[in-house]
């Protein structure tokens, strides 16, 4: 005997009801671990070693979510390859929330268009939290170079193009790349420098080696404050709080010009919206801590705290506006 089923009843609609239940299942099991997240010490992966602004950042709010959970924080350094060698290991981390990494302009934006092969996809293989942290750069020059005012300066790089050298922390970062954007807005050519980090950078233009340098904000004001650089403007679309004096690039000289230094978490793609949303929670309240946000400030530092689907939408904009002055610009990974 043959049983004639219905439309509504027919076999294939029970799988896509099985699906559903499944699906539902998991979400359900999502919220249920959120409610008790964390249970167990949480890694904090960074792919820069210790001491760097990437470290400090992770320590801080690794500290802030250890006294609001009561779980310990481990920061976990693996420095190389401009952060690749870290992100590769977060990619690899099972998606429950015990794995954060410390993402940044190269790792999630810069270093897609720089390396050919890359072995990971930052719109893929991560889930976006947060952005952490936001910071301009300082365009300084050697006190040497007469120029008072970067459309002085910018006169004078046209009169001799190729000869004014600049520094850069290293090829394909948010350093080297900015002053790439610099070059092509402006509308001039100068030789780029790379070094091996913020500290040779720094040393190369206090001595004279190079002429100028888009420098880190905090290391910058210093050295102008003691009147071994000139500081021309700011890369950032506001001046800054601690030193209002110096107006941004868009207002001195290239209007709508806008580059800056990024930072923010991310977990392994397939961790649960749930515990997407309670990382983001913990991540955003540390950041508004007073004694965060008077860190910061200090540095010329922005604290982040944005959604997750901002984030998403942030990251994608940072990959496409980079990817076309890595194009102009000729770079390459070092």
């Amino acid at each position: 005997m043959r049983f004639k089923t219905t439309g509504r009843w027919r076999p294939s609609r029970w799988g896509g009801a099985a699906a559903l239940l499944v699906t539902l299942g998991a979400a359900l099991a999502g919220v249920a671990g959120a409610q008790d997240y964390p249970t167990k010490p949480i890694r904090f992966i960074v792919g820069f070693g210790a001491g760097g602004g990437n470290d400090m950042i992770a320590r801080t709010l690794g500290h802030k979510i250890t006294e609001s959970t009561g779980q310990q924080v481990i920061v976990d350094n693996r420095p190389g390859s401009a952060g690749i060698v870290a992100a590769v290991i977060a990619t690899k981390a099972p998606p429950d929330g015990y794995t954060l990494f410390a993402g940044s302009i190269s790792t999630l934006a810069t270093n897609v268009s720089m390396y050919r092969k890359l072995p990971y996809d930052p719109l893929r293989d991560f889930v976006p939290v947060t952005t952490t942290t936001l910071s301009p750069y300082l365009f300084t020059v050697h006190p040497g170079v007469k120029a008072a005012t970067l459309k002085e300066f910018i006169a004078l790089a046209k009169a001799s193009p190729g000869k004014i050298n600049y520094a850069s922390a290293g090829s394909g970062g948010g350093n080297h790349l900015s002053q790439e954007l610099v070059k092509s807005m402006a509308g001039i050519d100068m030789a780029h420098v790379p070094y091996k980090g913020a500290a040779g950078q720094v040393t190369a233009l206090l001595g004279g080696e190079v002429q100028m340098s888009c420098i880190q904000v905090q290391v910058a004001l210093t050295q102008v404050r003691a009147g071994r650089l000139r500081a021309l403007a700011v890369t950032g679309a506001q001046r800054l709080a601690i030193a209002p004096e110096i107006p941004t690039i868009a207002e001195a000289a290239i209007p709508g010009f806008e580059a800056i230094s990024w930072q923010g978490v991310v977990l392994p793609a397939g961790t649960p919206r749930a515990i997407v949303t309670r990382v983001h929670s913990e991540i955003a309240k540390a950041l508004q801590a007073p004694d965060v946000q008077k860190r910061l400030a200090a540095e010329g530092t922005t604290p982040g705290g944005i959604t997750p689907e901002a984030f998403a939408a942030f990251i994608r904009s940072e990959i496409a506006k980079w990817a076309k002055v890595v194009k102009i610009a000729g770079a390459k990974a070092d």
